[in-house]
């Protein structure tokens, strides 16, 4: 009876018993996000941020592990956010129409899960509550970003092209995140931008 009784009692005035509250990227689209909610969405992976090429014929798009001259390998941020779109021709700054119109951010991306319905991953900062999490479950460039593009000739990026920015590591893919019934997909239209690079003509 008593666990009965403080299940009647919960979420009335003066009850010791909080419910808690479903989290914004459940509760909203990406356009229904205000600007400190939608920055938080990136999980600071700087995956987004490599180098990538389009093959002119047939418009695939190719990763290489060459990332932007304002990425920091370390923190995986950028160096200049601000200015970025400023500094770096090819740099997009994304916004929910973005975000459905591109097919090349990562599958781990925070907005492309919340764009299709689903919730994010166990190490994804909003979740976990750190944001070393991102790496320690191996999503971050961190270790695998060497050069950056200026230092890279343009000829040598073809041998440059690697596969694991399109994959998920089985120590992150415990708690895969799956469609949530209860949560609204987007129907993207407006929103706060972040930022991602554009795909190099491969000619």
């Amino acid at each position: 009876m008593a666990a009965a009784r403080r299940q009647n009692e919960a979420g009335r005035p003066g009850s010791d018993i909080m419910v808690d509250a479903v989290p914004f990227w459940r509760a909203k689209r990406l356009e229904e996000m205000n600007q400190t909610e939608w920055e938080s969405l990136c999980d600071g992976c700087g995956r987004c941020c490599l180098v990538k090429l389009e093959e002119e014929e047939t418009e695939d798009i190719y990763f290489t592990d060459v990332g932007c001259r304002l990425l920091d390998t370390g923190t995986c941020r950028c160096r200049d956010y601000r200015h970025r779109t400023e500094r770096v021709d090819d740099c997009v700054r994304l916004t929910p129409e973005t975000v459905a119109e591109i097919g090349w951010l990562p599958p781990t991306c925070g907005y492309r899960l919340v764009a299709e319905g689903k919730d994010l991953y166990w190490w994804h900062p909003l979740v976990s509550g750190d944001p070393e999490t991102v790496h320690q479950a191996g999503i971050s460039v961190r270790g695998r970003v060497e050069d950056l593009e200026d230092d890279v000739p343009a000829d040598a990026l073809e041998q440059r092209i690697v596969d694991w920015p399109l994959r998920i590591p089985k120590r992150a893919r415990k708690g895969d995140p799956g469609q949530d019934a209860g949560r609204r997909t987007a129907d993207n239209r407006t929103g706060t931008p972040a930022g991602a690079r554009l795909p190099r003509k491969n000619r």
